[in-house]
């Protein structure tokens, strides 16, 4: 049966294992001393490593893991030193019973991956920093406006999707969330959960009540936009685009 377990690292990364049987998946490892000491006590070995992007917080523990493990493949995009297979948007390969298929989705960097698990009937997309619970990722050497479709594709997976992100910025993405929506009621609440608790992996049913970043065809959301950024905005890639510059100085 597949496991898939969250390995806090560094102040607020999350690297995501999957496991089955006594093998292993890891993807963005930050660190690599938290991924062997979780290997070690599960007696796991380490088969491959996926790679969302090229920022030292998911990929420093990369030489480490693989001198601990010569064999692991290392799907990456052509950017990423000690690749042993590179991928873009459509590579897909198997994984034990099920597949993977890899998501270009810029903005965040301009060649930022996404890996989407297809496994049992349920979907897991391992997003990086393109997407976060209730927020989604600065604009390093990409586009907003590729980061907008990157999320909008998103957007169109089936509800029930179960989303991993690389951190765990939920709390202060929903401060930012409810200053942007002060009466959207599942906000409230979520943020009431999110002290101090992990948050993650998120569905993008929830998702779709809390974020902004999601809900930029929303009244409520694109009106308030307008306001706090002084603006007339028409359309939500312009919605988007506000909120992420409201973003960058909440």
């Amino acid at each position: 049966m597949l496991k898939i377990t969250p390995i806090s690292a560094l102040a607020d990364n999350y690297i995501w294992l999957l496991q089955q049987g006594n093998e292993a998946v890891c993807i963005d490892p930050g660190d690599a001393a938290p991924v062997a000491g979780y290997l070690k006590a599960h007696g796991l070995v380490l088969r491959q490593i996926w790679i969302t992007h090229h920022h030292a917080d998911h990929t420093a523990g990369l030489p480490e893991l693989i001198r601990q493990f010569p064999d692991c493949r290392v799907y990456a995009n052509h950017d990423i030193p000690h690749t042993t297979h590179t991928v873009g948007e459509g590579s897909r390969w198997p994984l034990w019973q099920s597949q993977v298929e890899v998501w270009h989705t810029p903005g965040h960097t301009q060649t930022h991956l996404s890996y989407l698990l297809q496994a049992g009937g349920q979907a897991h997309l391992f997003c990086g920093d393109t997407l976060f619970s209730a927020g989604c990722g600065r604009v390093f050497n990409g586009t907003t406006a590729q980061l907008f479709a990157s999320l909008q594709r998103i957007n169109r997976l089936p509800e029930n999707t179960l989303l991993y992100p690389a951190h765990e910025y939920t709390a202060a993405n929903l401060r930012f969330a409810a200053h942007i929506e002060p009466h959207n009621p599942e906000i409230a609440r979520s943020l009431a959960a999110a002290v101090h608790t992990p948050t993650l992996p998120v569905s993008l049913a929830h998702e779709r009540q809390i974020n902004p970043f999601l809900r930029t065809a929303d009244f409520q959301v694109a009106s308030r936009t307008a306001e706090l950024s002084s603006q007339s905005l028409h359309g939500e890639e312009q919605v988007f685009t506000a909120l992420r510059e409201l973003k960058n100085h909440f």
